[in-house]
């Protein structure tokens, strides 16, 4: 077993797991949240959502990490050979980590032009990652490798689409954003405003996230 990947898994797990509880436990009124009407101010319910769900998804993707490295020891293991597509992939993503963290940087600074394209740009570097894993797919069906032909293929498949359906989930709520913020953006309130740029933060977040998780599952594949 590869211990070294191991502990950076658990330790992933451990990092997010310390960003929620410190999150929660923040003074509500130190924070940019909601303001009711008796005048206190409250964390918005989508942000502590989030950290909560990112939590699930962490323990989730750490016990499948835990169960790759115990089966890849066993003597039936066979690696599939690396598909060099999936560094192409990889940069994708990076990049569309960067830009929705510029998107983010644009939203609060009310910069509605570079904003716009922001949030196009992130979307589209998506999209592109998604095709090219779809594509890394095809290639290593036409090879041979199906999801039944080794338990090392099986894990390729689950590992790769259960991300990959966690970015699908976050592509619809960034498109939204991306369709109100290419909207009438100036005749928006405050309030409309106020949850725009909190959609935005909270889809950042989440990509920098599964940023993360997708590079411990790369480097998963790439250590058998």
């Amino acid at each position: 077993m590869n211990i070294s990947l191991l502990f950076f898994a658990l330790g992933v797990a451990l990092m997010v797991w310390c960003l929620l509880i410190s999150q929660l436990q923040t003074k509500p009124w130190l924070e940019k949240g909601l303001i009711e009407e008796n005048g206190a101010v409250s964390l918005p319910a989508s942000r502590v959502g989030l950290w909560v769900f990112l939590a699930v998804v962490t323990s989730l993707f750490g016990l499948f990490a835990v169960v790759y490295n115990m089966r890849a020891e066993f003597s039936d293991w066979r690696p599939l050979p690396e598909p060099g597509l999936l560094w192409f992939n990889t940069g994708m993503l990076i990049l569309g980590s960067i830009v929705l963290q510029r998107a983010r940087k644009d939203s609060e600074k009310n910069n509605l032009s570079s904003l716009k394209w922001s949030l196009a740009t992130g979307s589209l570097l998506t999209i592109v990652f998604l095709f090219g894993q779809l594509l890394a797919w095809k290639n290593l069906a036409g090879l041979g490798y199906f999801f039944s032909t080794n338990p090392a293929d099986a894990f390729f498949y689950v590992l790769t689409g259960l991300h990959g359906i966690h970015l699908v989930g976050g592509l619809c709520f960034l498109v939204l954003a991306c369709i109100k913020a290419w909207g009438n953006i100036d005749r928006y309130n405050i309030k409309e405003k106020a949850q725009l740029n909190l959609r935005i933060q909270l889809c950042s977040v989440y990509w920098h996230y599964l940023l993360l998780i997708w590079l411990v599952l790369f480097s998963l594949l790439l250590s058998t």
